[in-house]
């Protein structure tokens, strides 16, 4: 196949989310053919699995400007900017609306096994960047197939594979074996079938970030209304300065809320805190479970555990690719430097494009929030920008992609929770200044933190 002809061939853009849809809309706005492949059976199938989840971004900062400017037509009107979506709203109102408008461009129940150069795998050199991608499918119905793309944007996010609770970045031991009473999603306790799974339950929540805040808020509710229920929070490392963010004086008022309710949690006495516990296996005691760290502690029995350790990048499918990713991080090396959660939060990370997202293999991208492999620090409008950016490289405006065209409100767009949606009665009417500062709190407030003084919060 030709240069020619591979100028002819779709843009393949796999996952149908938020920067997959968003992908989608800006290739269509520069005149490209999109292809986008989601592996579930509705668009933003992942979001909709924490559909009870409130954001703590405003519907202000969760759409991008392609892809309204592709929804005006249609009659499309956007949700109020103050008001903060769930999940469930995010899917239902705005990534439904766009799937439907481009159509066959999107296909469901499409898995991507394998992406490769047109009979090229990764050792061979001769000719290889003249060739297109192929890249192979399976369907829900199991039928396979192949395409050829000119280009791939990967934004198939890190979703489906949650990290373990095991400290070392490996399953606890026993961890496998008690999958029947292990969670690593944030409980929907709305639902019937979920809060009879944990109500008057002993219920150990493992992690640190925004996800966990919510279950602790969560449960801390479901406590007060059903006898016994009783949350266990383990922390891997040590108490101090900020754990549950800035509360009131938080930058961004929906985070500083969810902080102050999983405070509450602890306060009221719905839950208890165990530090610097590294959980080395998780062991039965008859219907029950015993979480064993690697000092040899032993937490007392508990009914369920929840796993709330962060996610990581799926790449098995990438391996005849030539990329380059920190050996830590597992972004893209321009970019792991930018993110590096032991040095940065996600107010100090500033956006960027192609120049941090390219690797070896050129016309290939990761985008979104698999483009920051295990970093938590992801910011909504910054995953828009990168797929602008990465767009107009394929593109061939050059100059357009190498520019900055978001400028970042103070906040910052953190991916994660909140519990509320007032705008005007729990936060204030505008946005804050354009610079410094970001949606993680500022140190002076000193409720609780975990980690050295060193370490930047965590984003969710």
């Amino acid at each position: 196949m030709n240069a020619i002809a591979t100028d002819q061939l779709p843009v393949l853009v796999i996952g149908a989310g938020p920067a997959g849809l968003a992908a989608a809309a800006h290739l269509l706005d520069r005149g490209l053919e999109p292809l986008v492949l989601e592996a579930g059976p509705a668009a933003g199938a992942a979001v909709r699995e924490w559909a009870h989840v409130r954001l703590f971004s405003t519907w202000g900062e969760v759409a991008d400007p392609a892809a309204e400017k592709l929804l005006a037509p249609t009659g499309w009107v956007k949700p109020d900017a103050k008001t903060y979506p769930t999940g469930g709203d995010w899917a239902a109102d705005y990534l439904q609306p766009l799937a439907d408008v481009l159509g066959d461009k999107v296909r469901l129940g499409a898995t991507v096994t394998g992406v490769s150069r047109a009979g090229r795998d990764r050792i061979v050199d001769a000719d290889r960047e003249t060739q297109p991608f192929v890249v192979h499918v399976t369907y829900a119905d199991g039928r396979e197939e192949r395409i050829f793309a000119r280009a791939v944007i990967d934004a198939s996010g890190t979703w489906t594979l949650p990290s373990p609770a095991g400290a070392s970045g490996l399953p606890a031991l026993g961890e496998k074996a008690a999958a029947d009473r292990v969670s690593y999603r944030v409980p929907a306790l709305k639902d019937p079938a979920v809060r009879a799974r944990y109500a008057g339950k002993r219920v150990a929540v493992i992690g640190s970030g925004a996800s966990a805040f919510t279950a602790l808020a969560s449960f801390a509710d479901l406590a007060r209304e059903e006898e016994g229920t009783k949350a266990v929070w383990i922390l891997r490392r040590g108490i101090s300065g900020s754990t549950f963010g800035g509360g009131t004086a938080d930058q961004l008022p929906a985070r500083g809320a969810l902080g102050l309710a999983a405070k509450a949690a602890v306060d009221e006495g719905h839950a208890d805190a165990v530090t610097g516990f590294r959980t080395e296996a998780i062991e039965r005691d008859g219907e029950r479970l015993v979480l064993v760290a690697e000092d040899g502690r032993r937490l007392d029995p508990v009914d369920e555990v929840v796993v709330l350790t962060g996610f990581r990048p799926d790449l098995s499918f990438l391996s005849e690719l030539r990329l380059a990713l920190d050996e830590r991080l597992q972004a893209p090396v321009e970019l792991a430097p930018l993110i590096d959660p032991n040095q940065h939060s996600c107010g100090t990370v500033y956006p960027h494009g192609v120049k941090e997202l390219s690797h070896p293999e050129q016309g290939v991208y990761l985008v979104g929030m698999k483009s920051y492999g295990r970093a938590p620090t992801f910011l909504a409008l910054t995953g828009y920008e990168q797929v602008r950016s990465v767009v107009a490289a394929i593109a061939g405006d050059h100059e357009s992609a190498e520019r900055v065209e978001l400028v970042l409100p103070e906040t910052g767009v953190c991916g994660g929770a909140g519990l509320f949606d007032q705008p005007d009665a729990d936060q204030p009417d505008t946005a804050p200044d354009a610079d410094g500062g970001g949606c993680c709190a500022p140190a002076a407030p000193a409720l609780i933190q975990l980690g050295s003084t060193n370490a930047a919060p965590s984003c969710g």
